[in-house]
């Protein structure tokens, strides 16, 4: 067979769109990363600027209020003087012809064209030098009609938005290659990782029933193995249960209807004696009827590991049922030599099916009888713990051999020492699926001596 490793196409994969969309987050964490610091460094850069131009033109407009125009021309040449940013500071009073009165304008062409004198700040563009330079300006108008410029030239800023672009370019390149790269091998991981489960159910959907995930780690992955190889588990013993009864189901219907057909076979004989014949019917009459049986319990077990009587539980007493069910076995244990007693409280309430969990009780007694009827005493006992009601039969037979414990509740298991008595090793399976269908467990243990079979239930109320 063909076990190559399954493709998956692009368009059908999870894994390249989770790759794409781990891809297109990494660039957009990215993008806002680089929109946080650009505009953490330029933008703070920009803001320092404009309040220090605004920082300036308040000044210098305290000046003209205070002595007029004579003080504000002294406190330009002071403000151009004192070796602070005099290389990029811009100062100039215009008067109202629009001629240079005090500042450093000159030096840069003059008053902007257009420059509005409405105290709003700017970007505009100038020459210093005859080379042309970006600038951030506000100008205002005076009450002698004269207008007040403040300005700064970018040179600064705009050195520093270059480093800034370049390094941030430089950077998307660099994680435009990280998030490529990085997505392929995230699709490569997810691939391998979904590539062994379908590898997997490929080799189980083509007979391979013992084949199983491996599971590395602790992830999401980790834990979906688990949980497959748990469900395969139980796949497993499903089918091996299924090979089990229909073997089981062949060998024992092989002998009775063997009988039969010697039986029929016999009739047939014109020389048969009239008796010896209603014998030989009556005989196949019982072998029928314990075929029958066979199927009646095969289909109990159904009906009751599908669930359909849950819909008839109500509230029990669990000690009620378990008095009972002792004083109607009393007389048949007696008949075997052995006392049976109940011992437990007055009470323990459950919820469930009266007629099942008495039917369970009845074939947990029926077999300490059959089969520990040697040790003299059964003992049927109600306990209460927590959360659970605790049914338990007890015999001080001969026990089970340990090896044997856990096959017991298998359908048509019979250990050798019982194979000589009536039975086809569907009780305890019906039990089990009682119990289960009450939300309960069946426990199965040597006593020392004896066997100990106990009906562990949720208590109801």
């Amino acid at each position: 067979m063909d076990m190559a490793r399954p493709r998956l196409s692009l368009r059908g994969s999870i894994a390249a769109r989770l790759a794409v969309g781990y891809g297109l987050l990494v660039a957009a964490a990215m993008a806002a990363l680089s929109a946080i610091v650009y505009f953490g460094t330029v933008g703070v850069f920009e803001r320092s600027i404009d309040n220090k131009i605004l920082a300036e033109q308040a000044r210098l407009a305290k000046a003209w209020h205070g002595d007029g125009r004579a003080a504000l021309v002294r406190e330009i040449d002071v403000l151009l003087h004192d070796l602070i940013d005099t290389d990029t500071e811009m100062v100039g009073l215009f008067d109202a012809n629009g001629r240079l009165v005090a500042g450093n304008l000159r030096r840069w062409g003059g008053l902007p064209p257009g420059q509005r004198a409405d105290g709003s700040l700017a970007f505009d563009s100038m020459r210093r030098n005859g080379t042309p330079v970006s600038v951030r300006i506000v100008a205002t108008r005076l009450g002698d009609g004269s207008r007040l410029v403040v300005g700064r030239d970018l040179v600064e800023l705009d050195a520093v938005r270059d480093v800034v672009e370049r390094a941030l370019l430089v950077g998307a390149a660099v994680s435009i290659l990280l998030a490529f790269f990085g997505a392929l091998w995230f699709r490569w991981r997810l691939d391998a990782r979904i590539g062994q489960i379908r590898r997997t159910t490929a080799c189980i959907a083509a007979g391979e029933l013992s084949s199983r995930i491996e599971v590395a780690g602790n992830d999401e992955f980790a834990r979906l193995g688990e949980d497959i190889n748990r469900m395969l588990d139980r796949i497993e013993a499903l089918m091996e249960g299924v090979r089990h009864v229909s073997n089981s189901i062949a060998h024992d219907l092989r002998t009775p209807l063997g009988r039969v057909r010697s039986r029929l076979d016999r009739a047939l004989q014109a020389s048969v004696d009239p008796q010896a014949l209603v014998l030989d019917a009556r005989l196949a009459i019982e072998d029928i009827d314990s075929v029958i049986s066979l199927f009646d319990k095969l289909l109990q077990i159904a009906a009751l590991e599908a669930g359909v009587r849950a819909g008839s539980f109500e509230p029990l007493d669990l000690a009620a049922i378990a008095r009972d069910m002792t004083e109607l076995y009393e007389a048949a244990a007696e008949e075997q030599g052995v006392t049976l007693a109940y011992l437990g409280p007055d009470a323990a309430p459950v919820r469930g099916d009266r007629h099942l969990l008495a039917n369970a009780l009845a074939s947990l007694i029926d077999n300490a009888i059959k089969y520990g009827c040697g040790g003299g005493r059964i003992e049927v006992r109600v306990d209460v713990r927590e959360d659970l009601a605790v049914l338990t039969v007890r015999d001080y037979g001969l026990g089970v051999a340990a090896g044997e414990m856990d096959k017991l509740a298998r359908r048509f298991y019979r250990v050798d020492q019982s194979r000589h008595l009536p039975g086809n090793g569907l009780g305890l399976a019906i039990v089990t699926a009682i119990v289960q269908l009450h939300g309960g467990t069946l426990e199965l243990r040597g006593a020392e001596p004896g066997f100990e079979a106990s009906m562990l239930l949720p208590q109801g109320r």
